[in-house]
């Protein structure tokens, strides 16, 4: 995101930038991981309020631009390849959710996340209902909402929705590491088990043992897997292992 003169809230050239990249990700087999990153020191500091107060919206006005956010965000959300956000900075409001809806979030010690909407007298959007309960729970979520409070980056890791805090100065390039260990990865089999563990708080448990069969006949039966087993028997080293790239990126 690339408006740091506004701390790159959301316009909505943004909004039809962001959905263009997430289908562009998805239809381009060469992209194996998202990041999503702010300029200028801060990640995204919510809506254009300055935009959003140039005309009051009608109340029809208002639903279809909050509509309009459900057309793309559940293709970010779903996308069937792994989501980073570095966040640097301010992650308010639908900053914070857009944040919320990557897979895994990094973080400098500078972050601060807020849902900051009651401040101005709004709701939570950008999938905030559906975000915050499943990551943080139900009432760690309504506490958040309701008091609209900030909280810093050892807090979110705290609470488990930031995975790793980097120093400001390393952010970006640990980010780009963390999604480059994904350029072997299995990314059909990890789109798979992404998309059951995302429905896992809609089904129940035979359903999911479906989704579970169906995947997992899919991913043995392809070449991956099988190259992979081959790999094994030979003893030749993995071409996807997390742990070996750990360690050589530690050495």
């Amino acid at each position: 995101m690339n408006r740091p003169d506004k701390r790159n809230a959301l316009d909505v050239t943004m909004r039809e930038e962001i959905a263009d990249v997430v289908l562009r990700a998805r239809r381009d087999a060469a992209v194996k991981a998202l990041l999503i990153t702010g300029a200028g020191g801060a990640f995204c500091a919510g809506g254009d309020l300055a935009a959003l107060g140039e005309t009051r919206s009608s109340v029809e006005a208002a639903r279809e631009r909050i509509r309009a956010l459900h057309v793309w965000l559940p293709e970010l959300i779903n996308l069937e390849k792994p989501v980073i956000a570095a966040v640097d900075g301010a992650a308010f409001g639908a900053g914070f959710m857009l944040a919320l809806a990557a897979d895994f979030v990094l973080a400098s010690p500078r972050a601060r996340f807020c849902a900051v909407f009651a401040r101005v007298g709004l709701v939570p959007d950008l999938g905030a209902f559906w975000l915050l309960p499943r990551i943080l729970g139900l009432q760690r979520a309504k506490e958040l909402v309701m008091t609209a409070r900030t909280v810093d980056a050892e807090e979110a890791k705290s609470l488990g929705f930031v995975l790793e805090i980097h120093p400001q100065e390393a952010l970006a390039e640990r980010a780009m590491a963390f999604a480059a260990r994904f350029r072997n990865a299995p990314t059909t089999a990890l789109g798979m088990a992404k998309h059951a563990l995302n429905q896992s708080f809609n089904l129940d448990q035979r359903a999911l043992g479906e989704i579970e069969a169906y995947a997992q006949g899919m991913a043995i039966a392809g070449a991956y897997h099988h190259e992979a087993v081959q790999r094994f028997l030979t003893k030749q080293p993995l071409a996807f292992d997390w742990d070996r790239m750990a360690k050589e990126a530690s050495a």
